[in-house]
């Protein structure tokens, strides 16, 4: 092979992966900045995993019916390093939280990525930066 081609076809693989790389981690991919939603509930789960936190939230509507809705969050890694724990996450048994974030973009129904957690004690937790 000639050096030219090489480097053309390496060109082409490295610009194929990246552009399949952050798609894959965009979160405007899957949820709507334009949009913004808040939830007050209680965390009943929090799995902690790669490649994103989930946290599933009991939130109680007008008509007294419980939703549980899902919420993602950034990786255990960028959790750590924010000085985050599972159990940090979670509260206490039965809190009280309200969570700031935005929806789904293709209308999921109870599916959200998550901004802010704040708790019932005032403490607020950003989990990711708000990309209004």
């Amino acid at each position: 092979m000639r050096p030219t081609f090489r480097v053309l076809l390496g060109a082409m693989a490295l610009l194929l992966t990246a552009s399949a790389s952050l798609a894959h981690h965009s979160v405007t991919g899957q949820f709507d900045p334009t949009q913004s939603l808040t939830l007050t509930g209680v965390i009943v789960k929090v799995d902690w995993i790669n490649p994103h936190v989930y946290l599933f939230l009991d939130v109680t509507t007008q008509d007294g019916t419980v939703e549980t809705w899902s919420l993602a969050s950034a990786p255990t890694a960028m959790m750590r390093r924010a000085g985050l724990t599972k159990e940090s996450v979670q509260g206490a048994p039965g809190e009280v939280v309200t969570i700031q974030g935005i929806p789904a973009r293709d209308e999921t129904k109870r599916l959200a990525w998550i901004y802010t957690i704040t708790y019932a004690d005032g403490r607020s937790v950003r989990l990711s930066q708000d990309r209004k």
